[in-house]
């Protein structure tokens, strides 16, 4: 061989290339475990190649990707030069018959650019520049006069899967680490290296419309079915399959009448706020109409147009405040947990206990009633056979995890487990009693845990013999799908409790916040005045469907209204009186509120609240429509809710999108920028990524603060004095009054 082992060897599987000098570089960029985005940090300094070049006897080059001292690859400028670099040498050897490109890491192939500098470029105007240097680097690659495959194996996810559509054919290995598709849309960006150009080019435009509207990845056999790659193998056949596909020759054009528009699912793909998706499919139903070079030329417009955008920029920090939760900041490691019980076994305690178990904890799940036991049992099995159902796990996985949960109504032995959740009655006088008893029957480094989601954790903590093991773990439903948790630190809970709590949710796999104990913690805090606002003006004459429109368009994953109805009126009403207690008039519980209760309509679960359900169907509660109008008297008086808006006496009635959507978003700014100035958070990063998780505020919004800090903190403080002429709960908070009157943010620049 002319050049072999010329820049040192790769793993096995590659044929045994030397190893290479190792450098320093300490990059962010983004891979996927499975469907869920992950971020590697990798070494900052580069001092060595990270792409190793292999001539073999049978003249095939093979371009290896294999970053130093990292166990990802990913596109950043350097590794665009070195890239150019080999394609210089490809195209000055006329005794190649092809090339290949692979990656010697065990998960992942090759990772789009780094987040962080595209983040960077996009405030700073730069990024035109290296998305046009990517375009022009795998052009050169798609232009070669030699066959070209790329052997697939691990993560192919954006730009490293843009690498490939530069090649004539992609092949993959079966292993379950292979995941390839194009996420840029979920991040409020586009594939702009060639993805909205070539891939219509490959499969045709609808399904190139889904693959990059939803940004969605693929198995290696999904990938296969929907034509991402040609063929897939085991990871030992891979490049022996690659070198055969190389005689075929170049790739041949083929006559694609897979023009057809997308569906009209696909063409309704925009999500409020994140124009990306659609920027992506203007280009895909466009490009076989034009050339290839004005097609990348669109993409390189609206990549550039996209990162300049609030959106985009919000979406991608929230990416960086995932990984920031998911890894936390102590460097002391804890014990694993692996045995936990849950007391309590309703929709919560089973939920709970399903979550664990699914994470590889034993769990003993207790209630006093026989009945709730049975049901929590019937939820938990039909959340495993979901999963199964929905492909997250296997049967055997599933069944491994059944059989980790005990459930009983007797007493069992807990001194041995590490962690008790008490997950019962959102009820004071319930919770003391259960908390008295498992002050004495935990064990003596056991921490004993409150899901509470308003209740003070330090009073809780008075009633047990180790007030220092108790803090309040508050999961969100439904659990298997929540990713936070409020983790509550009491005036009594030690550093120990909160560190090891902080490990125990990690571990499980959800992003813990730490909030102080105080009535509402976080997400309930500033939740509530939004939500009981809504239920006043809908008793004040504002049709509920308009209300939850306002804010569904503006970027909520759906209306407060329907909300009470998923979370329960009955419950809603719990928690309001508890917060009322604590805050006032702005967590007051409106009268439509307690008649929905007084009628068994407690939302949803009921079958009605302020909408009625009969399967996935919604209509509107005519009752409750009814109720309202016997409220304002007669409809011929001044307050009826069939006289013209005009007319109404109550301003509130007259108010469009715009005004309500503000109206309600506002009082969640004021109460997140409380949590703020109390100390409730430690920071109004804490108060804007807790929002997102626990209630899906609009994430192109970047949450509570950062969304009022775009708009415009003295507009808001002057909306919020405005209202409160009228509505003293929307008197501005003080840290609000700071920032407008001294020009100063929650955020630096």
């Amino acid at each position: 061989m002319s050049e072999r082992c010329r820049h040192g060897a790769v793993s096995p599987w590659l044929s045994g290339i030397a190893s290479t000098q190792r450098r320093r570089l300490h990059l962010l960029r983004l891979a996927f475990r499975g469907n869920v985005p992950k971020l590697w940090v990798m070494p900052a300094v580069a001092t060595g190649p990270m792409i190793r070049r292999e001539i073999g006897d049978d003249h095939v080059c093979l371009l290896v990707f294999d970053r130093p001292e990292s166990g990802a690859n990913i596109f950043d400028a350097a590794t665009l030069d070195e890239l150019n670099e080999h394609l210089d040498s490809v195209e000055s050897d006329a005794s190649l018959s092809g090339l290949i490109i692979a990656s010697a890491k065990k998960s992942i192939f090759v990772a789009g650019a780094d987040l962080k500098t595209l983040l960077q470029q996009a405030q700073t105007g730069d990024m035109r520049a290296f998305i046009a240097h990517g375009q022009q680097v795998l052009n050169r690659l798609a232009q070669l006069k030699i066959p070209t495959v790329a052997a697939i194996h691990g993560a192919s996810a954006g730009g490293g899967y843009e690498v490939t559509l530069a090649c004539d054919y992609r092949v993959a290995s079966d292993d379950p680490a292979t995941r390839i598709g194009l996420p840029e849309t979920t991040l409020g960006l586009i594939p702009a290296w060639g993805g909205c150009t070539r891939l219509p080019r490959l499969i045709g435009v609808e399904k190139a419309a889904e693959v990059i509207a939803k940004g969605k990845l693929y198995s290696a056999q999904e990938a296969r079915s929907v034509g991402l790659v040609d063929w897939i193998v085991s990871r030992d056949e891979l490049l022996e399959l690659a070198r055969k596909k190389l005689r075929d020759g170049k790739r041949k054009a083929e006559d694609r009448a897979s023009a057809k528009p997308p569906s009209q699912e696909i063409r309704r793909a925009k999500q409020h706020g994140n124009a990306a998706p659609q920027r992506a499919l203007e280009i895909v139903n466009k490009t076989l109409a034009i050339s290839p070079d004005e097609s990348l030329r669109m993409e390189l417009d609206a990549i550039v147009d996209l990162g300049k955008s609030e959106p985009t920029q919000n979406l991608i920090r929230n990416f960086f405040l995932a990984e920031k939760y998911k890894k936390g900041t102590s460097k002391t490691a804890t014990e694993k947990v692996v045995h936990a019980a849950v007391i309590g076994a309703g929709v919560m305690g089973s939920g709970i206990a399903q979550w664990l178990s699914s994470r590889g904890v034993t769990v003993i799940l207790r209630d006093i009633a026989r009945e709730q036991i049975d049901r929590g049992l019937a939820n938990i099995e039909k959340t495993y056979a979901d999963a199964v159902k929905r492909g997250l796990m296997t049967e055997e996985k599933a069944t491994a995890g059944r059989a980790r949960i005990v459930a009983s109504t007797a007493p069992m032995e807990l001194r041995d487990v590490q962690f008790i959740i008490e997950a019962a009655s959102e009820k004071f006088e319930v919770k003391k009693e259960i908390f008295r008893e498992l002050g004495m029957q935990a064990g003596p480094k056991t921490i004993v845990a409150t899901n509470t989601s308003a209740l003070p954790v330090g009073r809780l903590a008075d009633t047990t013999v180790s007030p220092e093991h108790v803090i309040g773990l508050h999961f969100f439903n439904p659990v298997s799908r929540m990713k936070l948790v409020e983790v509550v630190i009491a005036k009594q809970t030690s550093n120990e409790t909160r560190e090891r709590s902080l490990a125990f949710a990690r571990q499980i796999g959800k992003l813990p916040v730490i909030v102080r104990d105080s009535p509402g913690f976080l997400v309930n805090r500033v939740l509530f005045p939004y939500l009981l606002d809504a239920a006043g003006l809908f008793e004040s004459g504002v049709d509920a469907v308009r209300i939850d429109n306002a804010l569904v368009q503006w970027g909520m994953p759906m209306g407060p209204l329907r909300l009470i109805d998923e979370i329960g009126v009955d419950i809603t009403i719990d928690i309001g009186n508890t917060l009322e207690k604590a805050y006032g008039r702005r967590d007051h519980v409106s009268s439509v509120l307690l008649w929905l209760r007084d009628g068994r309509m407690l939302g949803r679960k009921a079958g009605a609240g302020f909408y009625k359900y009969e399967g996935k169907m919604q209509t509107p509660n005519e009752s409750l429509v009814q109720w309202r109008g016997a409220l304002h008297g007669d409809p011929e008086g001044a307050e009826g809710p069939n006289i013209p808006p005009g007319w109404h006496r109550d301003p509130r009635v007259r108010l469009n999108e715009e005004e309500l959507a503000n109206r309600l978003i506002f009082l969640m700014v004021n109460e997140a920028a409380r949590c703020v100035e109390e100390n409730v958070v430690d920071s109004p990063e804490d108060a804007d990524y807790g929002m997102i998780l626990g209630t899906g505020f609009a994430p192109f919004r970047g949450g509570p603060l950062r969304f009022a800090e775009h708009f415009g903190l003295k507009k808001v403080v002057d909306e919020l004095e405005r209202l409160a002429q009228t509505e003293e709960k929307f008197l501005p908070c003080e840290i609000l009054k700071k920032h407008a009157r001294d020009g100063t943010r929650f955020y630096e620049k």
